[in-house]
């Protein structure tokens, strides 16, 4: 086979080059299913652009890789290069790096046939960009029942190779705050929503950011105001003003709570309506196989400060970690970026976890 750190990075050149933006991933697949096909795997599971890998059950502990395959859309960065010992482009961190060393796997246990000491599945799935009400995963769960008996999902979202565990829950809410509309030259016989609105929020924000520790892991817990919409005409008081709200909460909480506290924050001020909650997920640093995989890397473990896929993986009952070869700071941007080094330092990483020579 030609040097592993020459293919990784043609691999992640290839799906780079394969437009996937969100709802068109159908290619992407057809690309995996094609490099895949003479593994050692059982295409156990297919919907869309869903798939999922398996190799045959032994009955030991069965782990999950996970990938998406969609990107956000094109910045003029497709197709991509390389340069400087990185492979530039559209999706390279996000993820198409963490697709490449799934599919070098696949690749791996076809030529070297492995003694491995896990069960092995491989989940591909699509839609990752776009609003959790859109994720293909609840219905892999639910077509494909066996993968929620995992004992660990890995999803190789862009972490800089640490193991990033838990993740914060995600809401959404719109506060609203009605006054009564006037002409702006008599504005003494309406009520100004926007005044109203903004003598009402100031004592309240910035919302104090929230530290907790979770399993020895520190997450911040912050409410931002992400929008704001108000005004008839040039010349008329509004009778209303609304304020988008994001609240990024820790894993200390449950969704109900995370309402709760949005509900307490701002109902005073005016009508709350919570939009979207996705929750977040436990922290499973402590586990046996997580403390396997840390070892066989090397790998530091932080807080994911943000919300990702993991949450869904625990809500279906998988415990899950992100861990992944991408930049976070390059993920959606126009120079995104992988470096090629990286995308070996996960592949050795996980072959030695998977092979249990830790």
């Amino acid at each position: 086979m030609p040097d592993r750190r020459d293919r990784l990075a043609a691999t992640t050149l290839a799906l780079v080059d394969i437009p996937s933006e969100s709802r068109d991933e159908a290619a992407a697949a057809a690309w995996v299913e094609q490099e895949l096909a003479a593994a050692p795997l059982r295409l156990a599971y297919r919907e869309g652009s869903a798939l999922v890998y398996e190799t045959e059950p032994a009955g030991r502990p069965l782990v999950v890789l996970a990938g998406h395959l969609d990107t956000v859309p094109a910045q003029g960065n497709r197709p991509g290069w390389i340069e400087d010992g990185c492979v530039v482009g559209l999706g390279a961190s996000d993820m198409k790096g963490g697709v490449a060393v799934m599919v070098e796997i696949g690749r791996w246990l076809a030529v070297e046939r492995p003694d491995l000491t896990v069960d092995l599945a491989l989940l591909f799935f699509p839609r990752e960009e776009l609003p959790l009400e859109e994720s293909a995963l609840p219905g892999v769960f639910a077509g494909h029942e066996a993968i929620t008996r995992a004992e660990l999902a890995v999803m190789l979202e862009p972490t800089d190779n640490t193991i990033q565990a838990g993740c914060l829950g995600n809401l959404y809410a719109r506060l609203v705050v009605r006054g009564e509309s006037a002409h702006s030259a008599r504005p003494w016989l309406g009520r100004n929503a926007i005044e109203k609105a903004i003598a009402a929020l100031a004592p309240l924000l910035p919302v104090p950011a929230r530290e907790v520790d979770v399993s020895g892991l520190r997450f911040v817990e912050v409410v931002s105001p992400t929008g704001v919409e108000g005004g008839i005409a040039a010349n008329v008081v509004p009778d209303s003003a609304a304020l988008d709200l994001n609240f990024r909460y820790a894993p200390d909480r449950a969704p109900d709570d995370a309402e709760r506290r949005i509900h307490e924050l701002f109902d005073p001020v005016g009508e709350v309506t919570v939009t979207s909650n996705s929750p977040a997920a436990r922290v499973v640093v402590d586990a046996t196989l997580v403390q396997s995989l840390r070892e066989a890397g090397g790998f530091a473990v932080e807080p994911k400060q943000a919300w990702t896929p993991v949450a869904e993986f625990d809500a279906a009952g998988i415990p899950a970690v992100n861990l992944g070869p991408g930049a976070t700071r390059y993920a959606h941007r126009a120079d995104e970026r992988v470096e090629i080094d990286e995308l070996v330092r996960t592949f050795e990483a996980l072959t030695r976890f998977l092979r249990g020579s830790v």
